[in-house]
């Protein structure tokens, strides 16, 4: 979990800090340090006029520019005479582009890594119309808000769709007066979707559990050793009923099994045609140790690569889109910082306990995305801050003085520091609480 987050952040911040650098020797300012990590140092070497390292704190990055006031807050250069190299010396608009060039190249890897998602996944979904053969499974939240089980949505935010994940998307949960109108025993009912609810989804326990799909289902493998195989269930084997209550779907499968931990069950099995009766031990946790197989039909979508460019980059910056409407429904009071931020913690658990390739390429883009957007706030020690400052200076033709960005470093320094102590704080109490 935490290796997965330390290689996802080094990878992008190493290429936020190298866009930093190279647009900075383009312009031929001098580069004194380029670190991945924050100090104590655990190691460097030199190469001409600048020193690579890795430092021991694994939450960022940074490069040293000659002549530029940054977080080193080195004050005794800036006394002295400019020189020709140094950052200050430049036109503005070459400082506006170094200060631009992580953002850039943080969009550009972001945009890439979906491209290449959309390109070698495709994308497997299921239809409006496969999920309306059943309906869905309303959990505790989904319940609280007027939805049940069996109810068939047909209609979000007033307009049909096409996959089962516009349920989900962020157009339903980070919008505002967003709607369902389902198919209820034959009768129409729009269901109103709170404008809080993200905030109430966010808690791990809720996470995945609002509404899936009504899933008729048969065995798929079985665990070695478990309390499936040791009955004799199989593979493609179909369970009909169990302790004669009839199954049809998955989670009804679970519910019994759940009402049933530590006790034995006895289960009736379809197989090749005839039913069998098998008598199984349900583990503590209401499990019996098999995976199931869907028999809903899911929709298989192979993109060519103009294709997955044109997906790939809209999933990308639907991330960026997403972040604003996030951010101003906590500006709105519709949800709590405390319940939307996540710090380290809560990202390292988005990575899972198990390495996994493609949720690791998929989350270190989403990342990437994330990272932009941050460092394009307008705030003093931002990369945003120190753009809107030089936007100033082009537009107006006069530089702020050094006493000014100085004082303006600090208060940014002191306002980060203020937002990471606070989201891993965050991060602690909810794992505790």
């Amino acid at each position: 979990m935490a290796g997965q987050l330390i290689l996802g952040l080094s990878i992008l911040v190493g290429l936020h800090e190298w866009g930093h650098m190279a647009a900075a020797k383009m312009f031929g300012m001098r580069v004194e340090k380029y670190f991945i990590g924050f100090p104590p140092k655990i190691f460097s070497f030199q190469k001409g006029e600048t020193e690579y390292g890795i430092g021991a704190i694994p939450l960022g990055g940074f490069v040293k520019i000659s002549g530029m006031i940054d977080e080193s807050m080195d004050t005794e250069t800036m006394n002295k005479e400019p020189q020709p190299y140094e950052f200050r010396s430049k036109p503005a608009w070459q400082r506006l582009v170094v200060m631009l060039g992580g953002i850039i190249v943080n969009v550009v890897v972001g945009v890439f890594i979906f491209i290449a998602i959309a390109y070698n996944q495709g994308e497997k979904f299921l239809s409006g119309e496969e999920v309306n053969k059943y309906g869905i499974v309303a959990g505790e939240l989904a319940e609280e808000i007027g939805l049940k089980t069996g109810d068939k949505i047909v209609r979000v935010n007033g307009q049909p769709y096409q996959n089962f994940s516009d349920l989900l998307s962020s157009d339903v949960f980070l919008g505002s007066y967003s709607s369902y109108t389902v198919d209820r025993n034959g009768q129409e009912i729009d269901i109103d979707i709170p404008n809080n609810l993200i905030e109430k989804l966010s808690d791990p326990e809720q996470k995945g559990n609002f509404i899936r799909p009504l899933e008729p289902f048969k065995i798929g493998e079985v665990v070695a050793g478990s309390p499936a195989a040791k009955a004799g269930l199989m593979t493609d084997d179909k369970v009909v009923a169990i302790n004669g209550t009839s199954i049809t779907y998955f989670n009804q499968m679970q519910d019994v099994l759940q009402n049933l931990k530590g006790k034995s069950a006895s289960l009736a099995v379809l197989r090749n045609g005839e039913t069998k009766n098998l008598s199984v031990d349900v583990n503590e946790d209401g499990t019996i140790g098999f995976y199931p197989v869907s028999l809903l039909n899911f929709t298989v979508v192979d993109y060519s690569l103009g294709e997955a460019i044109s997906v790939g980059t809209q999933d990308a910056f639907a991330v960026v889109f997403n972040n604003i409407k996030g951010f101003g429904k906590i500006f709105r009071g519709e949800v709590s910082a405390s319940k939307a931020l996540s710090g380290p913690i809560g990202i390292a658990r988005m990575f899972g306990g198990v390495w996994d390739w493609s949720r690791f390429w998929y989350l270190t883009g989403l990342l990437s995305m994330v990272l932009a957007f941050m460092n394009a706030l307008p705030i003093p020690a931002l990369d945003g801050g120190h753009a809107v400052i030089l936007s100033y200076e082009i537009i107006s033709g006069r530089k702020p003085s050094d006493k000014f960005l100085e004082n303006a470093q600090k208060v940014g320094m002191v306002l980060l520091l203020g937002l990471m102590a606070f989201a891993i704080f965050n991060d602690v109490w909810k794992a505790v609480f």
